[in-house]
């Protein structure tokens, strides 16, 4: 049974960060009259002008859409990759603070997301969510691009299983945290769903900052390797 966390308000963490036909196929021009001299000096005699044209090519169908694979068996995440803006990072644990929202990944190591482990697994049905820090008090973080995908990138998960889940960015999308939508970024779809999530909007030295970006992604696909 898959559980999905529903954040509170969406404060996860105060951060620091069938193609057209072809054309028909010219066919020969119609004879006019010959031109003078024409028959005298061997040129070609004008084409009759009853030839038939040529046959219309037929149109080729479109490729059939690849079907997604059905979902996975539950196997944790070790590795997450976002080729589209050059993301390869290691994958922890994360679970739910004292005060019900999800953990954060490590400060102290800005490069590692994290993976709310009571949910669902990436590829698995359901809706798995990987958290990353924008930035830190040290410097950029994993997440800082993430804003920056758009439809049709892709995010690649190794699995612990020797599998590699391949989702497809549908949307990217920034809330204020004060009207994060929880049931929509959470909420299971009924197929493998993937969440990144990271700070963005501006930044308050005293709050932090005052929305999130939220990435949505489905599996569309599975590899052999990151």
């Amino acid at each position: 049974m898959v559980t999905t966390v529903l954040v509170t308000g969406g404060v996860w963490w105060a951060g620091d960060d069938e193609p057209a036909d072809p054309p028909l196929a010219a066919g020969p021009p119609l004879a006019g009259p010959a031109a003078p001299g024409a028959a005298a000096s061997g040129a070609p005699a004008a084409l009759d002008h009853k030839a038939k044209p040529r046959a219309r090519p037929k149109a080729t169908p479109p490729p059939r859409p690849t079907p997604p694979p059905a979902p996975l068996p539950r196997s944790r995440p070790i590795t997450l990759a976002v080729p589209a803006i050059t993301i390869e990072a290691p994958v922890t644990e994360l679970g739910i603070d004292g005060k019900g929202r999800l953990a954060t990944p490590p400060v102290d190591n800005p490069r590692v997301v994290g993976w709310y482990a009571k949910g669902a697994t990436p590829g698995e049905r359901g809706t798995a969510v990987v958290v990353g820090h924008r930035d830190t008090r040290t410097g950029p973080a994993v997440f800082l691009n993430l804003d920056s995908l758009s439809p049709g990138n892709t995010v690649r998960v190794a699995r612990a299983d020797g599998k590699v889940a391949v989702f497809t960015v549908d949307r990217v999308r920034t809330y204020a945290k004060a009207d994060f939508p929880d049931k929509e970024v959470y909420g299971a779809t009924g197929r493998p769903e993937l969440r990144l999530l990271t700070c963005g909007g501006a930044f308050d030295s005293r709050k932090g900052y005052e929305a999130n970006i939220v990435v949505f992604a489905h599996l569309t696909d599975l590899a052999q390797k990151i």
